[in-house]
């Protein structure tokens, strides 16, 4: 008999830490790039500026995170949503598969983005 240990944990800790980091990152760059530079409450970058910002790896590395993290965090509440919300429990193995399998596809072609830039 073997013993097997569930990657339910795994889920629930990309769940938690990306809900995190989306709730307290994803906010500040909406208002930054949405908000306070259109509108010239803060003075706007140059575009000079934010490339060379965005050409270092860290930064690089951090948006990424950033991505890869909300991705899994959605895949998760998404396959809870529609397992339990909408009782489709008949389909677990293709709702994980499909929600899972959708964070990996999106945190690779982020991974592409970010490295072509």
């Amino acid at each position: 008999m073997t013993n097997r240990r569930s990657p339910e944990p795994l889920a629930w800790l990309l769940f938690g830490i990306g809900g995190m980091a989306a709730a307290l990152l994803i906010p500040v760059l909406l208002f930054l790039f949405g908000l306070a530079f259109p509108l010239d409450w803060l003075p706007a970058p140059d575009h000079a500026d934010l490339l060379s910002v965005l050409r270092h790896p860290v930064t690089r590395l951090v948006l990424l995170g950033l991505c890869m993290l909300a991705l899994f965090h959605w895949a998760h509440r998404f396959r809870y949503t529609l397992q339990h919300g909408l009782r489709l429990e008949q389909f677990s193995a293709l709702i994980i598969l499909i929600c899972y399998g959708g964070a990996v596809i999106g945190s690779v072609a982020a991974a592409y983005v970010l490295l072509r830039v």
